[in-house]
């Protein structure tokens, strides 16, 4: 497995015909899920402003923090893992429809670690417009238009939205799978005593009376017109 790699991509030959599935020997990156070890790798990365500066693997202390070093290292986990692959039909800037299959073993890794973290650490509102703008930040770069004005202004806004996402999130990899085990954050939004439904915190239940018959009103107001024409 050559671990310089960070991604590679599949097309044309027999992946023309969407019906044919990819041999075995086309990926170079990863090995299929099922060929993956028995046994689960258990790693935790870390984060500064949604940066990764850590990952370590817990069963044998191994750690990286150099940039570079740090995803060759997380490319090989995930490849020895089976994770990172995907064969998908997209459609091309141009008007047609194109069959490609990937793998990205580090960059799935990440992505699903990352995600994760801002759960806890990214404002609500601040992501739920961060993830109104993403599709269109994937369309400029699949698009080629990494160096446009309105990408510009998309990056913007994500960094902004990366400020404070630090922490740490604890994974397990096995057969082609990524699954969360925990998380902690200095900069974490949770409180385990306000959203608990065990010890009484600072949340009054009572308060959300007002909120739902405010919110009420327009529903009620939708249903009087709904019934009336029926």
């Amino acid at each position: 497995m050559d671990e310089n790699l960070m991604h590679k991509s599949y097309e044309a030959g027999l992946l023309e015909d969407p019906m044919q599935t990819p041999t075995e020997d086309m990926f170079s990156l990863s090995v299929s899920p099922l060929d993956a070890p028995d046994e689960p790798t258990d790693i935790e990365i870390e984060f500064r402003d949604a940066r990764p500066v850590r990952v370590a693997d817990r069963a044998n202390g191994v750690e990286q923090s150099d940039p570079l070093g740090l995803f060759e290292y997380l490319n090989e986990l995930g490849g020895r893992n089976g994770i990172g692959r995907i064969d998908i039909v997209e459609n091309r800037f141009v008007g047609i429809k194109s069959r490609g299959v990937y793998e990205t073993p580090g960059g799935t890794i990440l992505h699903h670690a990352l995600r994760d973290l801002e759960g806890v650490a990214m404002d609500r509102e601040v992501q739920r417009l961060r993830d109104g703008l993403s599709p269109k930040f994937a369309e400029l770069i699949y698009n080629g238009f990494w160096f446009s004005p309105e990408m510009e202004f998309i990056r913007a806004a994500f960094l902004q939205a990366e400020r404070i996402i630090d922490g740490t999130v604890h994974l397990r990899l096995y057969k082609g799978g990524v699954t969360v085990l925990g998380r902690e954050s200095p900069s974490s939004l949770y409180d385990q005593n306000l959203s608990s439904m065990d010890v009484e915190g600072g949340y009054d239940q009572t308060d959300a009376r007002g909120f739902i018959r405010i919110n009420a009103l327009r529903l009620k107001a939708h249903q009087v017109i709904v019934g009336g024409r029926s």
